[in-house]
């Protein structure tokens, strides 16, 4: 139990305690006025401290978002149990052993039913609200967390976007019908061969363009491909060294990662036949290095580094370990987590995200709705008894609200919890397996 909640507690033991004591106590003494405070502390901290930790412990053990069902069945079991327990103990405790109005065996002969049954349902109430409060949280918590997951898709959505944007600049594209057109003339092999080779490029962009994670191997074979379209352009100014471990090539990477780095390193540094840029592709642990000598060249418009930003983006989506990126004065380079298998993917959230939103929008409003009925049965049938005893004590007719209501109350819970959802849930199930099969 938390410091605010046992300062509550203390709160309404006071006011109830002033309460009692001003308006039905007849000797105002000292006295009188500490043990209605004893009593109505004992009230206080007993029942709400009690419903407290019984709350606490089935959130931590079977979680509304986690185990609905289950949980309703416990909590509703729960409640009854403890409360009536701790009723009959706190009125044990204030008529036998502190009023001394009655003895142990009139006690429990029904001298104080009635008494018991009034307290209980107020017991009831407060365990109620409780349990609706806690629902109402983890409700909160839930939507929260919807809330990231959209956010998430959100940011997918967005990754792939640059991604697409990002996967081939313009200008290669350019550049290399440029070198295709003076191939055709001068080497017809040649062109062919380039021309073989673009298309592969362009293939594996489309074939992994909606991909979340790539092999090493695929990755590394289309990033030699890219580097010989290169090395046909540069020729001698530009060198490739590839060094990545057989063990490596079944692990995973983001798509086209190392084609914008390549295409990065291209763009930013100068490459000359006097001073060649030496470019190396190795793993190193379990990373994917590309790293360049750094000729840095003068750029009239500074880089946004846009590239660079995607692929670090689409690893933050997939997991948690990090892009490294070393620079001194001699080399710049790039280390790329290598992935040991595919995590979750946001593709399948995505695709399942709305079906399962509406399924649980529909469910929290039946279970609102249910203990919405429960806190209104524990707040108006205790008025009405208190009604119908101040108005005709001689004719109880309180008894039938409360039964009818009573029952239409443990209907609607079997209906949102029990055998009402789980027969509707199987049958939902039942049909689509029979539509899967039909297909």
């Amino acid at each position: 139990m938390t410091r605010k909640n046992v300062i509550t507690l203390a709160w309404v033991s006071l006011a109830t305690s002033m309460f009692f004591f001003f308006l039905f106590t007849t000797e105002k003494t000292i006295e009188n006025f500490g043990l209605t405070i004893l009593i109505s502390s004992m009230y206080s901290f007993v029942l709400g401290g009690g419903n407290g930790l019984i709350n606490d412990f089935l959130n931590k053990k079977f979680p509304w978002s986690e185990a609905t069902t289950k949980r309703a069945i416990i909590s509703i079991v729960a409640i009854l149990i403890t409360n009536i327990i701790l009723v009959y103990f706190c009125n044990y405790i204030n008529f036998v052993v502190f009023q001394k109005a009655a003895t142990t065996e009139e006690y429990f002969l029904g001298k104080y039913n009635f008494i018991n049954w009034f307290t209980i349902n107020i017991a009831l109430l407060i365990s109620a609200f409780l349990h609706a409060k806690g629902f109402m949280e983890e409700l909160k918590k839930a939507t929260k967390k919807e809330v990231v997951e959209q956010k998430l898709i959100a940011k997918s959505a967005n990754a792939q976007l640059e991604s697409l944007k990002n996967q081939l600049d313009p200008h290669f594209l350019f550049n290399s019908l440029n070198v295709l057109s003076s191939l055709i003339d001068e080497n017809p092999v040649q062109a062919q061969k380039f021309t073989a080779s673009m298309s592969k490029i362009y293939r594996y962009v489309l074939e992994q363009k909606d991909k979340e994670l790539v092999s090493v191997e695929d990755e590394v074979e289309f990033a030699q491909i890219y580097c010989d379209l290169l090395k046909t352009r540069f020729e001698d100014s530009v060198d490739f060294i590839f060094d990545v471990n057989e063990a490596d090539v079944r692990k995973f990477v983001v798509p086209l990662s190392l084609q914008l780095l390549l295409e990065n390193c291209i763009k930013h540094n100068l490459a000359t036949s006097s001073k060649p840029l030496l470019i190396k592709i190795f793993s190193q642990g379990d990373q994917l290095c590309i790293e360049n000598n750094l000729q840095v060249r003068e750029q009239i418009k500074e880089s946004a580094g846009i590239g660079l930003a995607n692929i670090v983006q689409r690893y933050a989506l997939l997991t948690q370990r990090n892009v490294f990126i070393e620079k001194s004065e001699d080399y710049f380079k790039v280390k790329l987590p290598m992935l040991s298998h595919k995590p979750q993917v946001v593709n399948e959230i995505e695709e399942t995200k709305n079906d399962s939103y509406e399924r649980a929008h529909k469910r929290v409003k039946e279970i609102k709705s249910f203990y919405a009925n429960l806190i209104s049965y524990c707040i108006v049938i205790p008025f009405l008894v208190i009604f119908n005893l101040i108005t005709s004590p001689n004719h109880l007719w309180f008894y039938l609200p409360m039964l009818g209501w009573g029952i239409g109350i443990i209907a609607h819970g079997m209906t949102v919890f029990a055998i009402g959802k789980n027969w509707e849930d199987r049958k939902i199930k039942e049909l689509m397996e029979k539509e899967k099969n039909k297909r």
